[in-house]
């Protein structure tokens, strides 16, 4: 489990609280990679210090609600043992829009987060990491509530309910056509 966070940039530093979301997900699986995702969301104040831009907030890109029912649509198996079956088009289709959002991002001189849910964050990671290995990936359980968000921003973050009443949004999503 140490080594899956260490893979993905994560400091183990705290190792007191890694062991608390080891602890917790226990119960519910000895999955390594189930108990590593329980860690990490017990990592969630240090993963958004982590990424938080120079400006002070953290620039998030979130999947659409299209794109996750996709992911999650694709899952085969149960419990421990799902795997992604998603078509080669449609990866490759997924691939071509987080490659473009994130170079566009980069070219602004951001350096987003990939926020997407926790049942597919492992699977959409092993994607990303194929081609932009720099990339984090975060789960919406990985955003702690106090972490700044900067709302003038164009790049995606979580919806504000300022943002939902206005029927605007906040987010640049990476959606299928």
């Amino acid at each position: 489990m140490l080594q899956s966070l260490l893979g993905e940039r994560v400091s183990i530093r705290d190792l007191a609280t890694i062991l608390e979301g080891i602890a917790d997900g226990i119960a519910g699986s000895r999955n390594p990679a189930t108990l590593t995702e329980h860690a990490r969301a017990r990592l969630s104040r240090q993963l958004c210090a982590q990424y938080t831009s120079q400006s002070g907030y953290l620039p998030l890109i979130a999947l659409s609600a299209r794109w996750e029912q996709a992911f999650a649509e694709s899952l085969v198996g149960q419990g421990d043992d799902r795997q992604l079956a998603m078509q080669p088009s449609r990866l490759s289709e997924f691939i071509t829009l987080v490659r473009e959002r994130f170079e566009e991002a980069a070219r602004e001189g951001e350096a987003p987060v990939l926020v997407t849910s926790l049942n597919i964050r492992p699977f959409v990671r092993g994607i990303v990491e194929r081609f932009r290995a720099q990339t984090p990936v975060l789960s919406q359980g990985e955003i702690h509530p106090r972490a700044p968000q900067n709302g003038e921003q164009h790049l995606a973050r979580l919806p504000s309910a300022t943002n939902r009443r206005r029927g605007t949004d906040a987010h640049s999503r990476i959606k299928p056509p």
